[in-house]
């Protein structure tokens, strides 16, 4: 490969850090949302954890807990991930290169933190599919806008109401798949 003398990287460097900060903070928005959705003091009357279980096996099941408890720890990844590496500029090769952009290393941070950041959005998906379902018990006449109700459709063929406590890898797998290759469709 030629570079011409053009090898520098500070540039992209500087695109992959601003890029994470701005996806970072999409997960912890997220977060946060999440937080609030999953807690009966903000909730306004949706089951604790947005658990659907009922009758004699309700107690015993957690909902969404660790589903939320996984996105905080997902989430604290990327906002660790969000130090700037183009300010870590390393002298190399006997000073011969004086200034390392570690363009490299902040693009891999970057894309960590894409994949840390779609898996909360997978795990906010699956929420927002729980607690509309879970709003539709309490208020029967619950009107979706158009979009929204072909969205809740889609997701509800994705995947099934948690009533009993189960593994979400599955279904956060696939929800990232479909996220990445855009294959949403919410106009059904």
């Amino acid at each position: 490969m030629l570079h011409g003398g053009h090898f520098y990287g500070g540039h992209i460097a500087l695109a992959m850090d601003t890029l994470k900060n701005a996806v970072a903070n999409l997960a912890d928005l997220l977060d946060r949302q999440l937080a609030l959705l999953v807690d009966t003091r903000f909730n306004h009357g949706l089951p604790s954890n947005l658990s659907a279980a009922e009758g004699p096996r309700a107690a015993i099941n957690h909902g969404l807990k660790a589903l939320q408890i996984s996105v905080s720890a997902w989430t604290a990844e990327a906002l660790k991930l969000t130090m700037p590496a183009s300010v870590f500029s390393r002298s190399t090769e006997c000073h011969n290169q004086d200034k390392v952009s570690m363009g490299t290393i902040a693009a891999r941070d970057a894309l960590r933190v894409l994949e840390l950041t779609e898996q909360v959005v997978a795990a906010m998906l699956i929420a927002a599919r729980q607690g509309i379902t879970l709003r539709a018990r309490v208020d029967p006449a619950l009107a979706l806008s158009p979009p929204l109700a072909a969205m809740h459709a889609d997701l509800e063929r994705r995947i099934a109401l948690v009533d009993e406590d189960r593994a979400l890898d599955a279904d956060l797998g696939g929800l990232v798949e479909a996220i990445r290759a855009r294959a949403w469709s919410v106009h059904d």
